[in-house]
């Protein structure tokens, strides 16, 4: 999936190399370190406790899906909105309040991912340095801030990055303002990450050039069709993050 000669890209040299000054967004989670798995096991462990004697797991998972794709629109993203997810999708199918009791089980699961360490996918911790030392890193991940700025402190990155932006959501807009906010020039801008709905196609309808890189774990909510780039837009498709270095 790309707009490039695989030999000559424009704006490049002989070797396939961007020419270095690129300035590139790089999501977060499930791009830089792992993030989705986590979820989806405390997702198990709660369909697994509701143990529901009318739906199957599967339709348990796409009630939960109805809920967070609501409480996502109210209450954006990250641990706490997750746990109210999980708050409200249960008393849905239970048909009661829920109880202090049944209120920690659930806060245990989400606890479950708040605890984990951080774990940088593969390759990205020997090609990070090697971006930063040719081109402009900034961060551009959703969620909650505090969150957000938490994990990047602990996965040792911090340091690369000339700058950090968390969004409540990765819109048309968002990108637009962080292009003001650094002055950035669209024809050397470029967003980088696993997700179509989030990174992809609202970076390519503001102008930018974009990079998708594979996730096998990638939330089901940010999946979409790819937009199509436009005249002189180019979108990369690539299996891993070191295959980046073979093209910045």
């Amino acid at each position: 999936m790309s707009t490039d000669n695989p030999n000559y890209p424009s704006g490049s040299d002989p070797s396939g190399l961007y020419l270095p000054g690129q300035t590139l967004l790089l999501d977060a989670d499930d791009t830089l370190w792992e993030n989705n798995i986590y979820f989806e096991r405390a997702i198990a462990a709660f369909i697994s406790y509701v143990d529901h004697h009318e739906y199957s797991r599967e339709e348990v998972r796409e009630k939960l899906n109805e809920v967070e794709r609501e409480n996502t629109r109210l209450h954006g993203y990250g641990l706490g909105s997750f746990r109210r997810s999980l708050t409200i999708c249960f008393e849905r199918l239970s048909g009661e309040s829920i109880t202090p009791e049944k209120h920690e089980r659930i806060v245990s699961f989400v606890q479950s991912i708040a605890d984990q360490e951080i774990e940088l996918l593969p390759g990205v911790a020997e090609a990070i340095p090697e971006l930063a030392s040719r081109h402009r890193l900034i961060l551009m991940s959703k969620g909650a801030q505090a969150e957000q700025a938490d994990k990047l402190e602990r996965s040792g990155l911090a340091s690369y990055f000339t700058g950090v932006e968390i969004p409540k959501e990765k819109n048309p807009a968002a990108y637009h303002a962080v292009v003001a906010k650094y002055e950035l020039a669209p024809h050397s801008t470029w967003m980088i990450g696993n997700s179509p709905k989030s990174d992809i196609n609202p970076a390519l309808a503001a102008g930018l050039h974009a990079v998708y890189i594979h996730h096998p774990g990638t939330w089901v909510l940010e999946h979409d069709e790819f937009t199509k780039p436009g005249d002189g837009q180019k979108l990369l498709d690539l299996g891993n993050f070191a295959e980046l270095l073979k093209h910045f």
